[in-house]
């Protein structure tokens, strides 16, 4: 096995451009999880593992860790790869693929949360770890802002972004998408709206949602076959978008055991 103590090693300086940036992950085709049940995750997603650093006195003597290329780093190298506070003593490189809407394999009668924009990878890492609770078919991220393979988003979604399907495309593709399929499409928005539990979401259903500062573009208000809301009884007008998300989620699936 190879092993590694040198914060200098070229291997680690790869390494970490590949946690701090977008750009280095698209050239290399590379991307970066870190800890033993997020690798489980995307090695049961069957995920192409590149290479695993392992930090024994971290991980422990009884993790076995998947077949492929190991490297064994000190506890020191290990601070250096690591972005997280709690940790396992398990970092490992993957191949990075890209799911398309016609990669996507959905249910007679799906539900299938869009978001439109959204930026901050912990909302949308908040959001795949509901749509994995509450099995939503798909997550469709339009017009992204964020990278699907940033750290930040891996780590707040506790690898749901491997477990719930999950494609980055155009608002127009994802109409269009939606319409060719027979989807009905619910924008959540507060301008002529109906309350979200009066609407009917048993039959084949997507929710999209915009950011908490802009909403949605017009092209998705225009495209929806209604527009519903969440009830504000207090002083503020919006929610965080992944708690809406969760809101909307729950009530479709509700709808739909009903």
């Amino acid at each position: 096995m190879e092993q590694i103590s040198s914060l200098q090693n070229p291997r680690i300086k790869h390494l970490v451009a590949l946690e701090q940036k977008s750009s280095e992950r698209r050239k290399e085709g590379l991307f970066v999880v870190e800890g033993q049940r997020e690798l489980d995750h995307c090695i049961h997603a069957h995920y192409e593992v590149d290479t695993i650093y392992l930090c024994k006195q971290i991980a422990g003597s009884d993790y076995v860790p998947p077949q492929g290329r190991i490297i064994e780093v000190t506890p020191q190298v290990y601070a250096k790869i690591a972005y997280r506070a709690t940790t396992e003593g398990v970092v490992a490189t993957l191949r990075s693929r890209s799911l398309t809407l016609s990669d996507l394999h959905l249910s007679e009668n799906p539900l299938v949360v869009v978001l439109e924009g959204v930026e901050k990878p912990g909302n949308l890492g908040a959001v795949l770890r509901t749509a994995d609770a509450s099995g939503v078919d798909a997550v469709i991220v339009c017009d992204p802002l964020t990278d699907l393979y940033n750290p930040n988003l891996i780590r707040s979604s506790i690898g749901a972004i491997f477990t719930v399907p999950c494609v980055a495309c155009t608002s127009e593709e994802c109409i269009d998408f939606f319409k060719q399929r027979g989807i009905q499409i619910l924008t959540a928005q507060l301008q002529d709206s109906e309350l979200y539990y009066d609407i009917d979401m048993r039959r084949p259903t997507a929710i999209v949602m915009g950011t908490e500062a802009t909403g949605l573009t017009p092209i998705w208000r225009q495209a929806a076959d209604a527009h519903i809301r969440i009830p504000m009884l207090g002083q503020l007008d919006s929610l965080n978008v992944s708690v809406s998300a969760a809101i909307l989620m729950y009530e479709g699936v509700r709808q739909k055991q009903s």
